[in-house]
């Protein structure tokens, strides 16, 4: 049973190509940095794999209802330029599920 009121929730794994590493960081890094901004933005978490330095997550929490709410306000210019970039940038296709928040502590 999922929480009420819980925010929508994604982890995204990217696997980026070594080579092209500082250009896929610096890419993200602009795109978190526009997320931010938009109304429906809760936050977003960076990580690296420990044991792959190729390997990242994104973390994201968003208010809104469903993914085809998420997915209907996200038809943005910085996304659309940041998703071009990513058959240059990445091992293979961007790997996304969607997480059912149950219980939150701390």
């Amino acid at each position: 049973m999922s929480l009420p009121d819980a925010p929508l929730v994604f982890l995204v794994r990217l696997q980026v190509k070594p080579e092209r590493l500082q250009d896929w960081l610096d890419a993200v890094h602009a795109l978190i940095d526009r997320m931010a901004g938009e109304p429906a933005f809760i936050r977003c978490e960076l990580l690296r794999d420990a044991h792959d330095p190729s390997v990242f997550m994104l973390y994201e929490h968003w208010n809104e209802a469903s993914v085809e709410d998420f997915l209907a306000h996200q038809s943005t210019d910085y996304r659309a330029a940041y998703d071009a970039l990513l058959p240059e940038l990445l091992q293979g296709p961007r790997q996304p599920q969607v997480l059912e928040p149950l219980q939150y502590w701390g």
